[in-house]
């Protein structure tokens, strides 16, 4: 008979065992982290050991070879260099307004029309007037000079034979045969046609060139052609044209005005040469000379830059403002220009090419007789004198003491002469 088999014992774990183990772990972790710590520490220690070894970062600026321009800034306007008041040369009621302000024109264009009506009327008189004095001219050379000098010829003849018959009776007279009445006929025959005769001769001459006739005539007729000429003068009037190229920057009239000659209607700005007027402070002006160059640019494009040269300085000072006028012509004004549009104005009074520049905020005591800078030597910042030429905004010239490619320190950075630095430039 088969004997059971006996179950398997379960043997109980010990506690204590696990728990030592886990502590056993935590205990190498907390002293790994206590070194990762302290090398961490240890670290910062030594790199900031470094860094004070170094000295603080600081910002340098190069010493650099440029070109130095001194400018001075000011602000104005524009302007062409004249401009045109355009009214009426007649009294006149406005018929039409056939341009706009701010169109650009052309010499001969119309730009207004006036009622004409008294004028085509006059016009027509005129005509008329200088028809009828022609027509007086070719009578007198058709009719009456050619009448004049067939007149002349009958009495020129008459007065031949008045002088045979005196001569005749004249004889008879003296030998007796004829009578004294019959003499005093043949004299007064005769005298009758001597006076003919120079009548004739004078209505030829005056109906002739040079003749009172025709003097008169031609004067008749020279006044009328005047008058006609004055006629139509004044019928163009009527319409006022545009005297030159430009642009019209004023307009005060309308349809139906009734305008006086004289009046100004219109403005024009005429084309081509464009100035600018700016005001420049007075304690500028010694450095101001015709001719200089300058570069401007309008408030509304700041970014479009154009060059100017200044041509013209007032002779007189604003009092008011303390300033000095000054005009700059522009040779090729851009297309974006308008009058009156606002300009900064950068007016170049002295320039030195190939300059050694540095920022005027690296140099200490500018006004005393000793100026000088900080200069990076070596790690260190090192006084160096420096003697200063031409001073441009905020750059100026460094005549002696530096070179190119040196790097010196502003003023605010606060670093001492001696102290070592880790340079950062600018």
């Amino acid at each position: 008979m088969d004997q059971p088999v006996p179950a398997a014992k379960t043997v109980p774990r010990d506690p204590s065992k696990g728990a030592g183990r886990r502590d056993l772990a935590a205990a190498l972790w907390r002293r790994k982290w206590r070194i990762a710590v302290l090398v961490l520490v240890l670290s910062g220690a030594g790199w900031g050991l470094l860094r004070w070894r170094a000295g603080p970062e600081v910002v340098v600026y190069p010493v650099v070879k440029a070109e130095l321009v001194r400018a001075v800034v000011a602000t104005g306007h524009v302007e062409t260099p004249y401009r045109v008041s355009i009214g009426s040369q007649i009294t006149g009621t406005v018929k039409e307004v056939l341009v706009e302000e701010g169109q650009a024109v052309r010499q001969g264009q119309p730009l207004i029309a006036l009622d004409g009506t008294e004028l085509d009327s006059a016009v027509v008189q005129a005509e008329g007037a200088v028809a009828q004095a022609d027509a007086r001219m070719r009578q007198l050379r058709e009719l009456s000079r050619p009448a004049a000098e067939e007149a002349q010829k009958q009495a020129r003849a008459n007065l031949d034979n008045a002088r045979t018959a005196f001569d005749r009776a004249d004889k008879l007279a003296k030998s007796g045969a004829g009578t004294q009445a019959a003499l005093d006929e043949a004299t007064r025959a005769l005298n009758v046609a001597l006076t003919l005769s120079r009548t004739a001769e004078l209505q030829v001459y005056t109906t002739s060139p040079g003749g009172s006739d025709y003097v008169i005539a031609e004067t008749q007729l020279s006044q009328a052609k005047a008058n006609l000429a004055t006629a139509h003068a004044r019928l163009g009037y009527a319409t006022i044209t545009a005297p030159r190229d430009g642009v019209l920057i004023t307009r005060s009239v309308e349809r139906g005005t009734v305008v006086q000659a004289g009046k100004t209607l219109l403005v024009l700005a005429p084309a081509g040469a464009i100035q600018l007027v700016v005001q420049i402070d007075e304690k500028n002006l010694r450095l101001l000379q015709p001719g200089q160059d300058a570069i401007a640019s309008a408030d509304a494009y700041p970014d479009q830059r154009f060059p100017a040269r200044l041509t013209y300085i007032n002779p007189s000072v604003d009092i008011t403002r303390a300033s000095v006028e000054v005009k700059l012509t522009v040779p090729d004004p851009p297309a974006y220009l308008r009058q009156d549009m606002t300009v900064s104005v950068d007016i170049a009074v002295d320039r030195r090419p190939d300059a050694v520049v540095v920022p005027a905020r690296t140099v200490h005591a500018p006004a005393s007789a000793a100026p000088f800078v900080l200069v990076v030597r070596e790690g260190r910042a090192r006084e160096q004198k420096v003697r200063l030429g031409l001073w441009a905004g905020d750059q100026v010239q460094v005549l002696e003491g530096l070179t190119p490619g040196e790097e010196v320190l502003p003023v605010a950075s606060g670093v001492r002469a001696g102290q070592r630095i880790r340079p950062v430039l600018r």
